[in-house]
C-alpha cells in the first residue's frame, strides 16, 4: 500500500505527522510526500504502488476556507483529481474510487438527500469542485473504461479528524475556558459519520466495482450505475440528521462541562441540514454507519484528552 499526501499547513501538521507514524507502523505501508497538482509527485506514487485499487480521499476541505482561498480548491480538486484520473487511464486500475461531499446536495428541500437527486446547484467553491470532479470522473469511466465510484461523505467525525470541523473546535474550546461559535443561531442539522464506519462502508465498496453483474436489481433502490460508464455513486451517512444543539449539550454530557456560547447568524455557503439516504449503500454492502453520536463523541473526547 502507498500513501500519497501533501503534508500541507492548511492544519497542524504535527497532527498528520503522527496520523503517518501509525500507518508507517506496518510494513506494508510506504509513502510519498507530494502535492496532488505535482504530476511528478502523483506519477511516483503510481509507479511505487502498481494499484489495482486507487482511493482518491486527498482534497483541499473546509467549506468556510473556500470563501477566503478558492484558488486552493481549483488547485487540488480539479487539478489535482485530473491528474489521479490520468493516471488511472493509465494503470488501470480494477475500481477507482473517489471521496466526495454531502456539499455538492446544497440547500437541497427533499429529504433525505438521495444519489439522485439534483446536485446543480452548489453554494461554495468547495462544492462546486466535489461536483466537477464527480463529472470528470463519469467521462473518464465512459472514454477509458475506468470502474469508478464516487462517495459522497456525510460529516465525518472522529478521533484525528481535523481541528476545523466542529466537534474538534467544540472540544477544544470547552476545555480551554472559550467560547463556541454556534452559527445559524444552532438552527441547524447535519448526519454525522463516524471514522470508523465511514471506513468500514469503503472497504466494503472496494470489491463492488460498478459493472452491471453488481447492478442493484432491486425496485425499492435507485441504482446510480451509469448507462453509459461503470460510474456510480454512493452516499456514505448515517442517515440520522442531528440538530447542531442537541450536538452540543451531547459534547457536554461527555466532557462533564458546559459551553459557553456565542450565536451566530448563518455564515455564507453553510446550509441548513444533511440528511443521507443510505437505501444504495445498504443494498451494495449490507452495512450502513450505526455507531451512535453518543458513542463516536466519547471516543473522541478520549482521544483528544491523551492527545492534548
Amino acid at each position: 500500500m502507498v500513501g500519497l499526501d501533501g503534508m500541507t499547513p492548511f492544519y497542524d501538521v504535527e497532527l498528520k505527522k503522527k496520523r503517518h507514524a501509525l500507518l508507517a507502523r506496518s510494513d506494508r505501508f510506504s509513502s510519498v510526500t507530494g502535492m496532488l497538482e505535482d504530476v511528478d509527485a502523483v506519477s511516483r506514487a503510481a509507479e511505487l504502488a502498481e494499484p489495482d485499487v486507487i482511493v482518491h480521499l486527498a482534497a483541499q476541505a473546509g467549506v468556510r476556507y473556500s470563501l477566503d482561498n478558492p484558488r486552493a480548491y481549483v488547485d487540488s480538486n480539479l487539478v489535482g483529481s485530473f491528474n489521479i484520473l490520468e493516471v488511472a487511464k493509465r494503470v488501470k486500475p480494477r475500481h477507482l474510487l473517489l471521496a466526495s461531499s454531502s456539499s455538492i446536495y446544497g440547500a437541497n428541500e427533499k429529504i433525505p438527500f438521495a444519489e439522485i437527486d439534483r446536485t446543480d446547484e452548489p453554494m461554495t467553491i468547495y462544492a462546486a469542485t466535489k461536483k466537477s470532479m464527480e463529472l470528470m470522473g463519469h467521462s473518464y469511466a465512459h472514454l477509458y473504461s475506468v470502474p469508478t465510484t464516487a462517495f459522497r461523505f456525510f460529516t465525518a467525525y472522529g478521533p484525528w479528524g481535523r481541528p476545523d470541523m466542529a466537534l474538534f473546535k467544540f472540544v477544544d474550546a470547552i476545555y480551554n475556558e472559550r467560547p463556541i461559535e454556534i452559527y445559524g443561531e444552532g438552527r441547524m442539522s447535519r448526519d454525522f459519520t463516524y471514522i470508523d464506519d465511514l471506513v468500514e462502508c469503503i472497504v466494503r465498496l472496494i470489491p463492488l466495482a460498478p459493472m452491471e453483474e453488481n447492478r442493484v436489481v432491486s425496485s425499492a433502490v435507485n441504482d446510480t450505475l451509469s448507462r453509459q460508464a461503470p460510474y456510480r455513486v454512493v452516499n456514505i451517512g448515517g442517515g440520522q440528521p442531528i440538530e447542531l444543539m442537541r450536538f452540543i449539550e451531547t459534547i457536554e454530557k461527555v466532557t462533564g462541562k458546559t459551553a459557553i456560547r456565542k450565536m451566530l447568524p448563518m455564515q455564507p455557503g453553510d446550509v441548513p441540514r444533511t440528511y443521507a439516504s443510505t437505501d444504495l449503500l445498504m443494498a451494495l454492502t449490507g452495512f450502513q454507519p450505526a455507531i451512535t453520536l453518543d458513542e463516536g463523541v466519547k471516543h473522541f473526547v478520549e482521544w483528544y484528552r491523551q492527545e492534548y
